[in-house]
């Protein structure tokens, strides 16, 4: 009886898939389309992601085998923490290339791996607790505190200090000699160029296409005696099948402090690409978010244990879904399984390791580029004002300390911190620091633990019972802990009623009253 009622809250926990066709779009999570065009979905997906999947890796001086494997058990991993009802597929992170590079100072070279794979594994696996604690406090006291630390200007800057940060690497790369540098060109022209007139779903494949191409003319111009060629010599000694390589992590206070506060960012990206999710299917998915992050860090986590990149949710596929309208969970369960199965196919990680530094430089010029852009586009969705000081100085002199601090790291003691982890760091404190609007903050935090409201009048407070909010623990309860991007502020107008209309966060009115 009990492995029957065992059997029964795991069926009710996981989605009972409707069967639709492909024409009836959209197919919303719990729904999915016949076996056969949902497999070809999948392969759509693995090559959204594949880009960004190996490219990271790369730059980390990882695994490619271990990045692909360990992407799609995040993925299952992601699918069992929120019972198949988020649609978005885990892969390596780029939040963790500048703090993984400025730890263990490696730099890409053709058949090359990182030596201090072990120490930033370490680092991994840390962030992850961090970001598995944040999933478990969301659970309790809901998700309004991390948009209150990291609202869009805080975030935006983040972003853009990351892609500038590593423009200069990225640079470096494409320079290495005269024809790699002619060959970095024709890989950013190639990508810009089908992102913009490439026919249906090529669109989408932009930095895959471009990137085989380009491969594939720096070998002809190898063969016919124009430019250095490409060495296959690491090819020659791979094996056909075999598990991916691994790295026992281990746990240095210099790599843990550079690399452990990524999980501030992952957890921004994270909200990002389920509020988008939201919107496409039209379904608040704001309940699960604790659960995301959790799937998340599991993932992270256990992709550390074994030396490999850390995952995030992809925006790539994000963008597969906009396309095809079909946001079926069930498609990257499939995907999860395919990557597995490359992850153990060594010949794949071999060649993917003899690109050519040129060709490696264009592609990262673009992803960085287009990094850096995000950011800037996060402010402008989020319609930030930068004729407020508190925007405008904390967006400046974060993304100068997280741009310009190339090889320069914040030290104390044993604990370092690089330019990634100063840029998070300043952008969240000063952003605090400057609000003008703390006495509003501090009477709508009390009035939700005290359950009295607050009526502001030109000379004097005065406090109202406020009945509806008098128990401390329902919005805990409710996964909605305290409001902080749009405070409660008593309504004159509908006194009788305890009714309350949105406050927004706007420092003019707040001094005007």
């Amino acid at each position: 009886m009990m492995w029957e009622n065992i059997k029964i809250m795991i069926l009710d926990y996981f989605p009972k898939y409707k069967l639709k066709n492909t024409s009836d779009i959209p197919i919303m999570p719990d729904e999915r389309i016949p076996i056969i065009p949902s497999f070809f979905l999948s392969f759509q997906h693995i090559l959204a992601m594949f880009g960004g999947n190996i490219l990271c890796p790369l730059l980390m001086g990882f695994s490619t085998n271990s990045a692909l494997f360990f992407s799609g058990v995040g993925t299952l991993i992601f699918y069992v923490c929120t019972g198949g009802k988020v649609p978005s597929y885990l892969g390596s992170s780029f939040a963790f290339i500048g703090v993984v590079n400025s730890a263990t100072g490696y730099i890409y070279s053709p058949g090359t791996t990182n030596p201090n794979i072990s120490p930033a594994a370490g680092g991994i696996v840390v962030c992850g607790f961090i970001y598995l604690a944040i999933g478990l406090l969301v659970m309790v006291a809901g998700h309004a505190w991390i948009e209150f630390l990291t609202p869009p200007v805080v975030t935006g800057s983040v972003i853009v200090s990351i892609g500038l940060h590593l423009a200069n690497s990225a640079v470096g790369q494409a320079a290495t000699t005269g024809f790699d540098a002619w060959m970095a060109a024709l890989t950013i022209l190639l990508v810009v160029m089908i992102t913009c007139y490439a026919p249906g779903p090529l669109k989408r494949l932009p930095i895959l296409i471009g990137g085989v191409v380009s491969y594939v003319v720096y070998l002809l111009c190898g063969l016919g005696g124009v430019g250095p060629g490409i060495d296959f010599s690491v090819v020659s000694d791979a094996k056909w099948i075999g598990l991916p390589q691994t790295h026992l992590p281990s746990f240095d206070s210099t790599y843990i402090s550079m690399i452990a506060p990524v999980a501030v960012i992952l957890a921004a990206e994270n909200i990002g690409h389920l509020k988008a999710v939201s919107s496409m299917t039209e379904y608040s998915m704001d309940n699960l978010l604790g659960r995301t992050f959790i799937g998340d860090a599991l993932a992270c986590i256990l992709a550390g244990f074994f030396g490999s990149s850390g995952t995030t949710t992809y925006a790539e596929n994000i963008g597969v879904m906009s396309i095809t309208k079909i946001f079926s969970t069930l498609s990257f369960v499939f995907a999860a399984c395919i990557a597995i199965v490359l992850g153990c196919l060594p010949i794949f990680g071999a060649i993917v390791q003899t690109i050519p530094p040129g060709i490696f430089g264009g592609l990262s010029i673009v992803l960085f580029g287009i990094t850096a852009i995000t950011g800037a586009k996060l402010w402008i969705n989020s319609q930030v004002d930068f004729s407020k000081p508190r925007n405008l100085l904390t967006a400046g002199i974060s993304i100068v300390l997280g741009t310009g601090m190339i090889s320069v790291n914040v030290e104390w003691g044993k604990i370092k911190i690089d330019a990634i982890g100063v840029s998070t760091f300043v952008s969240i404190i000063l952003y605090q620091l400057l609000r003008e609007n703390w006495g509003t903050i501090f009477r709508n935090i009390l009035a939700k633990i005290t359950g009295r409201s607050f009526k502001q009048s030109d000379d004097c407070e005065e406090t109202i019972e406020n009945p509806q909010y008098s128990n401390l623990l329902k919005p805990l309860i409710e996964n909605q802990g305290i409001n902080s991007s749009d405070y409660n502020e008593f309504n004159n107008e509908d006194n009788e009623n305890n009714n309350y209309e949105p406050f927004k966060d706007n420092d003019e009115e707040i001094i005007q009253n």
